[in-house]
C-alpha cells in the first residue's frame, strides 16, 4: 500500500518543532513523516475488514503532531509507525461507501466485558485503549495496527464502520468525523435555551459546532469571534447571531449581556459574561479570553486541542466557572441516545459540510497539502483533505479539486447564504463539479 507513516524519530520531531517554529507548516518537510510503498496491514480479526480511503481530512490534531506542537500525554496512547488520517471517506471490500467513526474502544479491542463507558456507547473515555488485541492508539490514525487515511489502504473494525446515503456527495462523506466532533461539544453543555453563548475560533472546527448549535441546540444569543473573511463568512452560514472579530468578541458579550467590564488593557475582563463559551481553538490566548468573558458559575467547553500552556487559572477559582472537554464522540444523552456519527451523517448531508472544503492535494503531495493546512485562516481556506480517488472512477456529480502540478486547485465555488430556520442550520449549497 501508498501511505504517508510517522515513524518516532527523537530527531526529526525535534527539526519539525524548530521548523515549524520559524514558519508555519514547514514541518513536514523535516519531521518523521515519509511517504512510502508498504506490505498491506493484517486484518487483526474476523470482525475487520479493510477500507480503501477515497478521501481523508487533514486535522488541526495531525498538524499539531506534525509540526512538534503535541502534548506528550500522548505518547503512551500512540504507537509507531501509524498511518495518520482519522477523517475517512472510503470503499469497503464490497465496494460500499462508508465513513470510518475512528476512535478505538474494547469491541474494535477485542476486550470483553467492556468498560463502563464504552458499554455506554462513550466509545471517547475509553479506559483501556492500550489494552486488547491492538497495540496502543486512542484512533484510528494514531495506531500501528490499523492505518489511517493518508494512505491507500486501512483496517477497520465492523463496528467502527458506517455506510453513508447514496445521496450524500464524496465532499460531504469526509466531513462527518470533523462534524460528528462538532456535535458532541455543542450538545456537551446541556440546553443553552435563553442562554448566550460566545464561540472563539470559526475554522473547521469552529464552524461545525457552531452549524450543531444551530440545528439542535440554539441559543438566545450565539455570538462568534472570528480571525479570517473566511471564517467569519462560514460562521454566519452556519448560523451564528453576530460575527466579529477576535478581539471585538469580548466587547459583543458585554453589549449583549449589559454587564459592566473590569480592568483595562490586559487585565480588562467583564463583570458578568457569556453563560457558556465555546473555545474552539485551544491555545493560552484563546483560553485566557474565555475567561475574561464567562459569567460567574459559567462554563468554558474546549473544543479545540489543547497542548502544554502557561495560563493563569484564578479566575476559574475566583468565579466558580466550570472547564470541560470536548473530545470525540459516541452517544449523545441529549438526543435520546442517537449515535453522534448518526447525528452527524445527517447534519454533513443536510447542511452541504462539504462546501468547507477549500482544496485538496494527492498523497504525494503531502507536504505542501500539511504547510496549506498549517495555514488555512490566512489563505482563504478552511479544511484541505487528501484525495485518492482514481479519476477515471470519479462519480460525476462528485467534484474534483485534485491539485495541479503548481497549485491545489480550490473550492471556489461561491457559497450561498441560506435563511436560517427550525430545521437545518444555514449551510452551503455549492455543487460538486468535475474538473
Amino acid at each position: 500500500m501508498k501511505a504517508v507513516r510517522y515513524h518516532r524519530s527523537p530527531v526529526r520531531f525535534a527539526a519539525s518543532k524548530f521548523a515549524s517554529s520559524l514558519r508555519t507548516g514547514t514541518g513536514a518537510a523535516y519531521g518523521p513523516l515519509k511517504l512510502a510503498d508498504t506490505k498491506d496491514l493484517a486484518l487483526p480479526g474476523d470482525s475487520w475488514l479493510r477500507v480503501r480511503p477515497q478521501l481523508s481530512g487533514i486535522c488541526g490534531s495531525d498538524l499539531a503532531t506534525v509540526e512538534g506542537r503535541s502534548s506528550r500525554w500522548f505518547e503512551p496512547i500512540v504507537s509507531f509507525p501509524f498511518v495518520p488520517g482519522h477523517e475517512v471517506f472510503g470503499l469497503d471490500d464490497q465496494d460500499r461507501r462508508v465513513v470510518i467513526e475512528p476512535a478505538l474502544g474494547c469491541v474494535a479491542r477485542g476486550i470483553s466485558p467492556a468498560c463502563e463507558w464504552c458499554a455506554g456507547g462513550q466509545l471517547g473515555r475509553c479506559e483501556r485503549i492500550t489494552f486488547g488485541a491492538l497495540r496502543p492508539g486512542l484512533q484510528s490514525g494514531f495506531c500501528a495496527d490499523t492505518g489511517g487515511g493518508w494512505s491507500d489502504s486501512m483496517v477497520a473494525h465492523s463496528s467502527q464502520v458506517h455506510a453513508i446515503p447514496d445521496t450524500m456527495s464524496d465532499l460531504d462523506a469526509v466531513m462527518v468525523e470533523p462534524a460528528a466532533c462538532g456535535i458532541h461539544a455543542a450538545l456537551s453543555a446541556g440546553s443553552l435555551d435563553g442562554a448566550v453563548v460566545a464561540v472563539i475560533g470559526a475554522g473547521t472546527l469552529g464552524a461545525l459546532t457552531i452549524g450543531a448549535l444551530s440545528m439542535w441546540n440554539k441559543p438566545a444569543h450565539l455570538l462568534v469571534g472570528a480571525k479570517y473573511p473566511e471564517q467569519i463568512r462560514a460562521a454566519r452560514r452556519a448560523g451564528a447571531t453576530e460575527v466579529v472579530d477576535t478581539v471585538g468578541l469580548l466587547r459583543a458579550v458585554r453589549r449583549v449581556t449589559g454587564c459592566l467590564a473590569v480592568g483595562d488593557g490586559d487585565l480588562e475582563r467583564l463583570a458578568g459574561g457569556a453563560d457558556v463559551v465555546f473555545d474552539c481553538v485551544g491555545s493560552a490566548t484563546s483560553l485566557d479570553s474565555a475567561l475574561r468573558m464567562t459569567r460567574p458559575g459559567g462554563r468554558i467547553v474546549l473544543v479545540g486541542m489543547a497542548g502544554p500552556t502557561n495560563i493563569d487559572l484564578t479566575p476559574l477559582w475566583h468565579r466558580e466557572v466550570s472547564l470541560t472537554g470536548a473530545y470525540a464522540y459516541g452517544v449523545e444523552p441529549f438526543l435520546g441516545g442517537r449515535r453522534t456519527f448518526d447525528a452527524a451523517i445527517e447534519l454533513a448531508e443536510t447542511a452541504h459540510l462539504g462546501s468547507l472544503v477549500s482544496a485538496t492535494y494527492s498523497l504525494d503531495r503531502y507536504t505542501e497539502a500539511l504547510e496549506h493546512a498549517a495555514n488555512a485562516g490566512r489563505r482563504g481556506a478552511l479544511k484541505v483533505v487528501f484525495d485518492l480517488r482514481d479519476t477515471k472512477t470519479k462519480p460525476k456529480s462528485a467534484k474534483s479539486t485534485s491539485a495541479t502540478p503548481n497549485s491545489a486547485t480550490p473550492n471556489s465555488a461561491t457559497p450561498n447564504a441560506a435563511t436560517p430556520n427550525a430545521a437545518t442550520p444555514p449551510a452551503v449549497t455549492t455543487k460538486e463539479r468535475t474538473s
